[in-house]
């Protein structure tokens, strides 16, 4: 079911490889089976997209589950800073709750 789901937004970002939700959709897909390529796609979202918010969320957790407290750290205030800008309160209160958590559990 995974894969087939994958294959399918894989298709997807062929299709449209510019639009950055089919590059996040299939990053956020790897997470669980292929950490590493999750890691790349989400790297590419902040270089490539950085404007696109549902990335930092995202990409900070995974960051953090790979033991790269710095890089998750940078990240969760990297996505706050934006969505202050944006003005999107319901991310902005998302990446200050979940930057929150993971610095408690340390």
């Amino acid at each position: 079911m995974i894969h087939n789901r994958l294959e399918q937004l894989l298709d997807i970002l062929e299709e449209d490889p510019r639009d950055p939700f089919n590059l996040y959709a299939v990053a956020i897909e790897y997470q669980e089976i292929n950490p590493d390529k999750s890691r790349q796609l989400f790297e590419k979202l902040l270089m490539d997209h950085a404007e696109y918010l549902p990335t930092y969320y995202h990409a900070a957790a995974l960051f953090a589950n790979l033991n790269d407290r710095e890089r998750a750290l940078r990240i969760y205030d990297e996505g706050i800073e934006l969505a202050t800008k944006q003005q999107n309160h319901h991310a902005l209160r998302e990446l200050m709750n979940a930057r929150t958590s993971f610095i408690m559990e340390d």
